[in-house]
């Protein structure tokens, strides 16, 4: 019985997937200041002219160029490997599978997008890319692709994470890239946020601020921004993760999963895995498609869907999607890349249209099914990819108890080696459930009063 199911390197897709050719209601555009749809113009001080077109293109196939498959060469085709110590531990009849996005060079997913945008911003003559990153694992790819193509990279790190996390730090440094605690002393956006909160822990969309506001304030103009979850372009690149999997599952006579599960906090990840079995879904195929978030940051569970912002001072253009409000801080979980306000447009319109199937976690339930995974598979995963773990345990479980067979699929989107504080405050009895109060949500979503408001569905 085969545990690790492999690709050639000559089998990796040449294509990404746009889900937004094939979503039977579009996304709304995001919008300007104005209130009406964004032009490419109104992007250019922050994108690059090709990662614009992607992010608004409907075509269902885009050519990943031959100088990023090289790059990509590296490390994937990544493994999908059979959960089979994790199968019998529990006991369950359901077939476990997981792809491994662990074994990148910066440990996690990330690096997909990253040599992607990276590749595009060097092709129109960027010199200096800035960014955010919140657990750190975005900032170290973004860090490693720019030592690969020779460009600058600035990353904004989340101060609690920053704080956290030292070792994502001398990463990033390693590869070239400087790094700096957010908010910060650097940007009007992070001196404005310390003048009011001197010990904010800070967050994903105050890091994001200061980002863009360092992009578009170079005088020299060859400075641009770079995302790492929630626009369409992203998450475009993401899908060769699913792309690679569905090769892999037929490898092995798996015609489809019953079950796709990913942790969702910006939504990269998890599209990823997803995306190319929502099409299989939108097709008429039997599968459930769970996006697993932190308790303490229920964006698609507990989030309404509107226009919001997707940083904190309001440099973003209004975006159509699940959200807790822009001026969200969340909770220092260790679960750092899970801590966004927002959840990307297309997952959320996905979310909307009834094809995904949003769960929240608390964070002792994550460790614990982190530790059994550690304890059986041998992966000690990123505080992210437990909520993935916690959510495939409980489908086996349910197997289990319904007697049913059942193949679940799971994204492993980065490994936890450098997240071990977290792992030894849960074995400490330190860490603690917070579920965010409906209160907090409302609070902040006060600010959005005048937004413009997104469409209804058709009937």
């Amino acid at each position: 019985m085969r545990t690790q199911i492999r690709l050639n390197e000559a089998d990796m897709p040449r294509q990404w997937y746009n889900l937004a050719a094939d979503l039977p209601v579009p996304p709304q555009p995001p919008l300007g200041p104005d209130g009406k749809p964004v032009s490419p113009d109104m992007l250019r001080a922050i994108f690059p002219d090709a990662l614009i077109e992607q992010e608004m293109s409907t075509r269902r196939w885009i050519d990943i160029p031959r100088e990023v498959l090289e790059i990509l060469a590296k490390w994937r085709p990544s493994p999908l490997h059979r959960a089979l110590s994790l199968e019998k531990y529990l006991n369950t009849p359901a077939k476990i599978y997981y792809k491994n996005e662990s074994v990148s060079p910066g440990g996690s997913h990330k690096l997909n997008t990253a040599v992607a945008q990276a590749w595009y911003n060097k092709q129109a003559g960027v010199k200096h890319l800035t960014t955010e990153t919140g657990a750190g694992q975005w900032g170290c790819a973004l860090a490693f692709a720019g030592a690969q193509l020779g460009l600058d990279v600035t990353v904004f790190m989340v101060r609690v994470s920053f704080d956290q996390k030292p070792y994502r730090k001398m990463m990033m440094q390693v590869w070239g890239a400087d790094c700096i605690a957010s908010p910060s002393e650097r940007t009007r956006a992070g001196r404005e946020v310390l003048a009011k909160t001197p010990d904010t822990p800070g967050s994903l969309g105050i890091a994001i601020s200061e980002a863009v506001e360092a992009a578009i304030s170079d005088p020299t103009k060859s400075t641009r921004y770079s995302l790492g979850s929630v626009l369409n372009h992203v998450m475009l690149h993401q899908t060769i993760i699913g792309l690679e999997t569905k090769k892999q599952l037929a490898l092995v006579g798996v015609d489809k999963p019953d079950v796709v599960i990913g942790c969702a906090g910006g939504g990269s990840n998890f599209a990823g895995i997803s995306f190319p079995f929502v099409h299989d879904k939108i097709g008429g195929a039997d599968i459930r498609i769970i996006p697993v978030e932190p308790s303490s940051c229920p964006t698609l569970t507990k989030g309404p869907f509107l226009y919001d912002l997707g940083d904190f001072s309001g440099m973003t253009p209004l975006l159509p999607m699940y959200t807790l409000g822009h001026t969200f801080v969340p909770a220092p979980i260790h679960a750092g890349g899970l801590r966004y306000h927002g959840m990307a447009p297309l997952v959320s319109q996905a979310t909307r249209l009834g094809l995904m199937e949003p769960l929240a976690v608390g964070q002792t339930e994550c460790f614990t099914s982190a530790l059994a995974f550690a304890r059986t598979e041998g992966i000690i995963v990123a505080p992210e990819t437990s909520h993935a773990v916690a959510a495939a345990i409980r489908e086996a479980n349910r197997a289990r108890e319904e007697g049913k067979e059942k193949v679940i699929l799971f994204n492993l989107s980065g490994h936890g080696i450098i997240d071990l504080k977290g792992y030894d405050m849960f074995m400490k009895g330190e860490l603690t459930d917070y579920e965010l109060p409906v209160e907090e949500i409302e609070k902040n979503l006060k600010s959005l009063k005048d937004f413009p408001k997104p469409a209804p569905l058709p009937v």
